[in-house]
């Protein structure tokens, strides 16, 4: 599929109610996503959902409450986390290839840029570097996920 066909499919998909449309041929997949429907699966992961913002008001007042019960030993360092955040939309990979080890896991040390993980955009992939030095907390993303830009990938508590 060429990039031509791409943008013919971005323009149908966005001219319908049509959610979500995957094509897969022999040169590869293309999923294409609304914008409402990536609130869906930014959310999809339980430990995202403090992450929402308003379209998952449901999810909200259930992921509250349950996040109290631990807030007061995690306050404070949750106050000194900082996000690293996808800068484009693609397939999110914690390995750089699926026989090699993870890039990064929780308690790795990463330094202000070392590769973090791998996004796929239309068949180039792309490394993503850390830009602060810290210890990575937590994932944010299943391995071999899509990602929207801007998602919060993981959680560094940065060094002192």
């Amino acid at each position: 599929m060429d990039l031509k066909q791409i943008h013919e499919l971005i323009k149908i998909v966005n001219k319908s109610n049509i959610g979500e449309i995957s094509i897969e041929d022999k040169d590869g997949k293309v999923t294409i996503k609304q914008k409402e429907e990536a609130a869906v699966t930014y959310t999809s992961a339980p430990s995202q959902a403090v992450y929402a913002p308003a379209p998952a008001v449901a999810p909200a007042p259930v992921a509250a409450p349950a996040a109290s019960a631990p807030a007061p030993a995690a306050a404070p360092k949750a106050d000194n986390l900082i996000t690293i955040k996808s800068p484009m939309i693609g397939t999110f990979y914690r390995r750089s290839s699926p026989d090699k080890p993870l890039l990064v896991d929780v308690g790795t040390d990463v330094a202000a840029g070392k590769v973090v993980c791998i996004i796929e955009a239309m068949k180039l992939f792309n490394e993503i570097e850390s830009e602060i030095s810290g210890t990575i907390v937590k994932v944010l993303v299943e391995d071999a996920s899509p990602v929207e830009f801007d998602q919060p990938l993981f959680l560094v508590e940065p060094n002192k």
